[in-house]
């Protein structure tokens, strides 16, 4: 049975994976310190023998056998990671550095949870891998943007230097259930103001657009890219090419979850990026995969999440 390490194991995209990971068969080996994860997301898997939480921090070397490793930790909500970002840094490189260190100590492989953010604001559109990006390296933003990407390249060099097998996926906008009430982003905003029966806070004019993937098909990606045989590093884009204006959005969530809300509009925020949607022709052609829940499935499923959680 092969060990399997979730770093962010507890987060919201961690909890998914150790989930499905177990349930084709591999012992789950959870790190996280819960500064952004919960543990009522694993705690219906605590009672899997395969399965092993183990609370630590990424930014302190760790030394466990293990055959893979999926690399998630770190907040990726803008709320989340603008509290603390001396330790966002910190936490994208020398909790980087670490899981690199043990790879390459134990020779298996490793996937990196890299992000869109990698492209800032973008110019083109939509993103492909080949796109070096048009990022701000000094915004309130740029703990987090800078850091994913010297990850990335701190990736590629321990693969060119030590012949390490690495996997770097770009994941795009991603929800679903288990993402918490205060997460700050987008989707769980407008739904906890949308069951609340507040206004909808909608920053700029609306037009600034981006495209939702659902957890499920995020998570099946991830997988089929670890597993992939061959030479298919990346950077690979994971997402969702299904692109929505946030005053669309708000409009549908309004109407999913029957609330007499309202839209409301506030000033946009510093570097907040005006357009964000993958090119997922790599994935498709190399990993044979594509989304497949729409977005409706997919925001009913996460309204129901939130009401039974925290209503």
């Amino acid at each position: 049975m092969p060990t399997i390490l979730v770093t962010g194991g507890a987060g919201f995209l961690g909890s998914h994976l150790c989930e499905r990971l177990l349930s084709l068969g591999n012992r789950i080996v959870c790190v996280d310190n819960l500064s952004s994860g919960a543990k009522e997301n694993i705690a219906h898997l605590v009672v899997n023998p395969n399965f092993s939480f183990v609370f630590h921090d990424v930014n302190s070397p760790l030394n466990v056998d293990v055959d893979q490793i999926y690399h998630l930790a770190c907040p990726a909500s803008p709320d989340y990671y603008q509290r603390n970002p001396v330790q966002t840094t910190r936490t994208c490189i020398q909790g980087s550095l670490n899981m690199l260190d043990l790879a390459n100590r134990k020779k298996v492989p490793i996937l990196q949870a890299s992000t869109s953010e990698i492209y800032g604001d973008p110019e083109i559109h939509p993103q492909t891998e080949a796109y070096w990006g048009r990022v701000n390296p000094i915004g309130i933003r740029s703990c987090y943007n800078e850091g994913k990407r010297c990850a990335e390249s701190l990736f590629f060099d321990y693969r060119r230097q030590y012949a390490l097998t690495v996997k770097v996926a770009r994941i795009f906008n991603t929800y679903g259930p288990r993402m918490q009430w205060d997460d700050g982003r987008v989707i769980p905003n407008f739904i906890e103001q949308a069951l609340s029966g507040g206004d909808l806070t909608i920053y700029g004019n609306g037009s600034q657009s981006r495209s939702f993937c659902y957890v499920d098909d995020m998570i099946e990606g991830l997988i089929v890219l670890m597993e992939k045989r061959g030479d298919l590093t990346g950077p690979v884009n994971l997402g969702n090419p299904d692109e929505v204006s946030m005053f669309e959005l708000a409009g549908q969530i309004i109407a999913l979850t029957g609330s007499p809300s309202r839209r409301k509009f506030l000033p946009l925020p510093e570097d907040d990026p005006r357009k964000r949607k993958p090119d997922i022709t790599l994935a498709r052609r190399e990993l044979g995969w594509t989304p497949t829940v729409e977005r409706e499935a997919g925001l009913r499923n996460t309204i129901d999440f939130f009401r039974r959680r925290y209503l």
